[in-house]
């Protein structure tokens, strides 16, 4: 067959192609994008699948370190890690029910018992401080007509029963394929050393044998990272949920496994999560002593600067290695990309773009420019 590619308009050919393409993206940008995520919505219960699977690894393979580790046959050791480290994922989101969803039915009771103190307790708030509802948009004989807290909210319920209807099923459906993803991640990881050998082949096949080294040393700092990070990530969110829940008992608050479970969880969103955290918190116990919603205002902020400055940074060292600006400009823009979804993973990928910049593209460029690095980046480019 008769090749092109030494032809001298070859390369102009390749290039117009190319801004063509670009060009029909960057024009229709929202209907590109929104027909991409179509597409990857059908592959969601798989990602996620994958992604528990990839979380639920490094406990895996702590149990074949730990428990397992006189286990001799590889296949028997994989199967009996995996199985320990379901089984401990599955007891830790019983226990989490069992703590949350009582309160959580507990706090919903009071507030609708509470309904009327409330409103009055704002309105008589309102008042004292000369502020008309009907200045801030508050329409006041709806409010006035609202009656008792319950009867208002079981009122309402059939007049969006409709929404009500179409929420139950968009939350059941969540669950199922929460469900289903949860059992592909359990067959993804027994099926690990297959994967793994198979994307070798595809990868070494790809890229060529003199490239092939390279992308695997890629690869392994991208796996080493993300593993670093939610490692790290999950121990730090344990630790201060349990400071806490220590906390939170020693001063005689209510709800403490359930607020204490909302500081953990949102503690894994990183710069913005302990705010939300802390917002939801202090709201919870607003409605049950003003008091100690603001002592617990106090906790949160000083909770979060230990957090911060001390134990976060002990706990990750030099693990990432980026600086905290990159970091907070990669929240902030995953986040607008991406939602919460972004946010959480903004920190590795800075880290892996980092990886990139400092130990692939800068060499590249001063190898091309003809520019000898800086002595002290010698060690880090040569391996040692």
């Amino acid at each position: 067959m008769k090749s092109y590619k030494n032809k001298p308009w070859y390369p102009y050919a390749v290039a117009l192609c190319i801004a063509v393409v670009l060009y029909v993206v960057l024009s229709h940008f929202q209907g590109v994008w929104g027909a991409l995520m179509t597409f990857i919505g059908f592959f969601k219960t798989v990602i996620i699948g994958c992604v528990i699977a990839f979380i639920v690894n490094p406990l895996s393979k702590l149990m074949g370190r730990t428990l397992f580790c006189k286990v001799r046959n590889e296949k028997t050791q994989l199967k009996l890690s995996n199985l320990v480290a379901f089984i401990l994922v599955i007891l830790f989101l019983a226990f989490a029910m069992l703590i949350l969803i009582p309160q959580l039915i507990e706090s919903v009771k009071m507030f609708m018992a509470n309904f009327d103190g409330y409103k009055s307790s704002v309105l008589g708030w309102i008042e004292d401080r000369g502020i008309s509802l009907e200045a801030l948009g508050i329409d006041i004989s709806a409010v006035e007509s609202a009656g008792s807290g319950l009867t208002s909210i079981l009122g309402s319920v059939g007049k969006y029963a409709g929404s009500i209807l179409s929420t139950t099923v968009d939350v059941g459906k969540t669950i199922m394929d929460l469900a289903i993803a949860f059992m592909m991640s359990i067959y993804i990881l027994a099926e690990k050393p297959t994967l793994k050998k198979g994307c070798t082949r595809l990868v070494r096949a790809i890229v060529g044998e003199d490239r092939y080294h390279g992308v695997c040393t890629f690869l392994e700092k991208t796996n080493a990272v993300f593993n670093a990070y939610i490692v790290y990530n999950l121990i730090d969110c344990l630790i201060i949920g349990i400071i806490n829940a220590i906390f939170m008992l020693v001063t005689g608050m209510q709800y403490v496994g359930m607020i204490s479970f909302i500081i953990a969880i949102t503690n894994l969103i990183p710069t913005f999560g302990p705010l939300i955290g802390g917002a939801i918190g202090a709201f919870i116990l607003l409605l049950v002593k003003p008091l100690h919603a603001l002592i617990f205002i106090i906790f949160a902020v000083v909770l979060q600067a230990f957090d911060g400055y001390i134990l976060k940074p002990r706990l990750f060292g030099n693990s990432l290695g980026v600086s905290g600006l990159w970091i907070l400009i990669g929240v902030i823009v995953g986040g607008k990309m991406f939602g919460l979804i972004g946010m959480l993973i903004s920190i590795p990928l800075v880290a892996v773009i980092d990886f990139l910049y400092r130990n692939y593209l800068i060499p590249w460029l001063e190898k091309k420019r003809g520019i000898q690095p800086p002595a002290e980046e010698l060690p880090e480019k040569t391996g040692k």
